[in-house]
């Protein structure tokens, strides 16, 4: 029989490119070949697409050249300029180990509903409902599922000459208003703020790059300024305080799967494990108990919720679902990650060999699930 060709993506454009290279470098160890045959395609940091042998830290050194994904159905796979020629090759299903935007966003989503080529993780707008923090917080608190207090804000809600204030610079809802002057990154007036300490994020990012947290006014506007380095909409959230937990969720033989909980344990700051020095020896500020430490009850009430949420945004193949767990025992999301990374010492991986689910096996299930929603869509 022969073996699925499975054209694996990596790096990209976002702050997470770094990550998603340790992700499939990893993904690359642990796939089967004996069943699957993988071409690696490295995305660099300024977006050339580029097939290599195989991701590490230098991929773009070796012996690399030009290979895209074609939105062309006739293709259903690459196309690619070697020995001076243009060439093509049939892909059986992508594997987009991009993380961030243009990875988990929907736009990578996107390119591949175009291809009509099965990949693998949610679709177009489960991702990019997902991606926005603030979307997500709402669709899920519909479904009577607690979320944070939080507040967005546009800082760019202005008109071009920065003259005047459009209508939906008026406080609606959740949005704050806006000083549209010059400068509307550092002259943003904020009323009905949650209690500090508060945590400033942009809406659309991950692995906590952006995040600062915010303890009285005075640190408002800098944090504001750092997370409009990744995204023009800001998140002003509650700091709840409880503990910080996690659900590994697979689609496995057409049922959801959950890995063994885990829980953060802080020492101080918030987790932002991805943007310390030395992440592979252990984090600088957080300690990880799986499966974690409470009672069955609680964990299995953790486990339905994370499947509720999952379902409720639409997700597919695999998500993970960060939630917090105040005192009094209420459940609130946190956050839910359609492509969480597989570095090896993520927690997505870790949660499901806790749960006897090997790397390869969830590679396996990945893969079978992508192959079984494309037949449900013909």
């Amino acid at each position: 029989m022969d073996k699925l060709k499975i054209a694996v993506l990596f790096g990209g454009c976002s702050e997470e490119h770094d990550v998603s290279v340790k992700s499939a470098s990893e993904i690359a160890k642990e796939i089967d070949p004996t069943k699957y045959e993988p071409f690696y395609i490295g995305i660099t940091r300024d977006g050339k697409w580029l097939a290599c042998e195989k991701p590490c830290a230098e991929w773009e050194k070796g012996d690399c050249f030009p290979a895209v994904i074609s939105p062309d159905r006739g293709v259903h796979g690459l196309t690619f300029v070697k020995d001076g020629s243009y060439q093509t090759l049939y892909i059986d299903v992508v594997f987009p180990v991009l993380h961030g935007k243009t990875g988990e966003d929907g736009a990578i989503q996107g390119l591949l509903e175009l291809s009509g080529i099965p990949y693998i993780g949610c679709d177009i707008a489960s991702s990019a409902l997902c991606m926005d923090k603030s979307l997500a917080y709402m669709a899920v608190k519909n479904t009577g599922i607690a979320v944070p207090e939080f507040r967005i804000v546009h800082p760019d809600a202005h008109t071009s000459n920065g003259n005047s204030c459009p209508t939906d610079c008026t406080p609606s809802g959740h949005l704050f208003p806006v000083d549209c002057t010059d400068d509307a990154a550092s002259r943003i007036t904020v009323q009905d703020l949650p209690a500090y300490p508060v945590f400033v994020k942009p809406a659309r990012s991950g692995s906590s790059f952006g995040v600062s947290k915010v303890h009285d006014q005075g640190e408002l506007h800098a944090a504001m300024k750092t997370a409009l380095q990744y995204d023009d909409k800001i998140l002003i959230e509650e700091a709840v305080i409880g503990t910080e937990v996690g659900c590994a969720v697979l689609e496995k033989n057409n049922a959801l799967v959950v890995g063994e909980i885990d829980q953060i344990t802080l020492s101080h700051g918030f987790f932002r494990i991805h943007q310390e020095n030395a992440p592979e020896s252990g984090s600088e500020n957080a300690s990880f108990t799986v499966p974690a430490d409470l009672p069955q009850e609680k964990q299995d009430e953790l486990k339905e919720t994370a499947k509720a949420i999952y379902r409720t945004l639409g997700c597919r193949g695999l998500a993970r679902v960060d939630m917090f767990l105040r005192k009094d025992g209420s459940i609130l999301l946190n956050e839910v990650n359609t492509l969480p990374g597989f570095t090896s010492y993520s927690r997505y991986p870790r949660m499901m060999k806790a749960a006897g689910i090997s790397v390869s096996e969830v590679i396996d299930s990945l893969i079978s699930t992508a192959l079984q929603k494309e037949t449900n869509k013909s």
